[in-house]
């Protein structure tokens, strides 16, 4: 039986750990060849191993988001050995310091936004060239923190907000060429990453899953699906839109 994805090519971005692992693994088993990029070159390599066990193939590109000529030439060697690009998830992102506006550090602030958002831009910029060939999917990854205020992590939130604000307007921009543009917003989500601070912090998950009213944390594998439900047929009048994933947050 042919796969959904069969013959597709997938970026993700951020893809050495976490979010980006699952997701390049989801994507895989749905038949699409993944291309995972990522600053961190074992991790990269060894999601692209993982994917490799199960019988998909993938590839990985070392990649700095914030570096313009990095990301081109990312690009293009996606187009020099896959000869096309159909899905990006552009999911590379750092949390930043925890202060009041205030006291915020300056250089941290724009090392938050340069990877969080600049990133995105950057990552877009030479994605859609080569998606306009044929048609495409991107989807940026925002936060509950891009659609609500989220005290103590100004350059976090702010940085978040502006990859939906960009989000929409490249949806607008593109509608007419084939290429959709969506954005996940997730809550707190169970990773390896939260599960070290959990670790260090016990009484930290307890405090999370309190402010859930689903009364639990999110899974990558539920953020990985709803990024694969986003670039399926069925999801094919959907562009310009924030999927919010935050067992209720934003509801009460």
């Amino acid at each position: 039986m042919t796969k959904p994805f069969a013959g597709k090519v997938a970026l993700i971005t951020g893809g050495a750990s976490g979010i980006g692992r699952v997701a390049a693994q989801a994507f895989a088993s749905e038949g699409a060849k993944v291309v995972v990029s990522d600053m961190a070159a074992d991790g990269g390599e060894e999601t692209v191993r993982l994917i490799g066990q199960s019988g998909a193939n993938s590839i990985f590109i070392k990649a700095d988001v914030t570096k313009a000529s990095e990301v081109k030439q990312m690009l293009g060697e996606v187009e020099r050995r896959c000869g096309r690009l159909d899905f990006a998830l552009n999911n590379a992102g750092i949390d930043g310091a925890r202060a009041a506006t205030a006291d915020y550090p300056e250089d941290i602030w724009m090392q938050v936004v340069n990877v969080n958002l600049t990133g995105v831009f950057l990552c877009m910029k030479y994605e859609i060239p080569l998606m306009l060939r044929q048609g495409g999917v991107i989807i940026n990854m925002s936060s509950v923190a891009g659609v609500t205020g989220f005290p103590s992590h100004c350059a976090y939130t702010a940085s978040k907000h502006g990859v939906f604000g960009l989000t929409k307007t490249a949806a607008i921009e593109y509608a007419r060429s084939g290429i959709r543009v969506n954005a996940l917003c997730p809550a707190y989500t169970r990773t390896p990453m939260l599960d070290r601070i959990i670790q260090t912090k016990p009484e930290l998950e307890a405090k999370l899953t309190a402010r859930v009213p689903l009364g639990r944390l999110g899974t990558a594998e539920e953020i990985a699906s709803a990024a694969i439900y986003l670039c399926t047929n069925s999801a094919s009048f959907i562009t310009g839109h924030s999927m919010v994933l935050d067992g209720g947050i934003v509801a009460e």
